[in-house]
């Protein structure tokens, strides 16, 4: 038996932990989307200074990943944030090569 479009689709906004965590290079975010909206995904490093915008764009209900890449970055504690209107989460995530 087929699930129904209700059972497929989020019933919430929702960030989801990063894996994996700790991370050495990169790591993906998931995350929720209830309703079509303007979405940000944003990572911050600990001192709340933002380090990159991962995503900023209208997205339709629904599940979606997205990749970061700390090349760059030195090893330490981030964070990252999903906005989606008053909808705001954010959670912690360490780069440790």
């Amino acid at each position: 038996m087929g699930k129904t479009m209700e059972e497929i689709l989020p019933t919430e906004f929702q960030l989801k932990q990063n894996y994996p965590n700790p991370f050495k290079e990169r790591t993906t975010i998931k995350f929720c989307v209830r309703d079509k909206a303007r979405i940000g995904v944003e990572v911050f490093d600990s001192g709340r200074n933002k380090v990159e915008t991962l995503v900023k764009e209208i997205k339709e209900a629904g599940t979606y990943k997205v990749e970061f890449n700390a090349k760059e970055l030195a090893n330490g504690i981030y964070f990252y944030r999903l906005q989606a209107g008053d909808f705001i989460e954010t959670k912690k995530m360490v780069l440790l090569r």
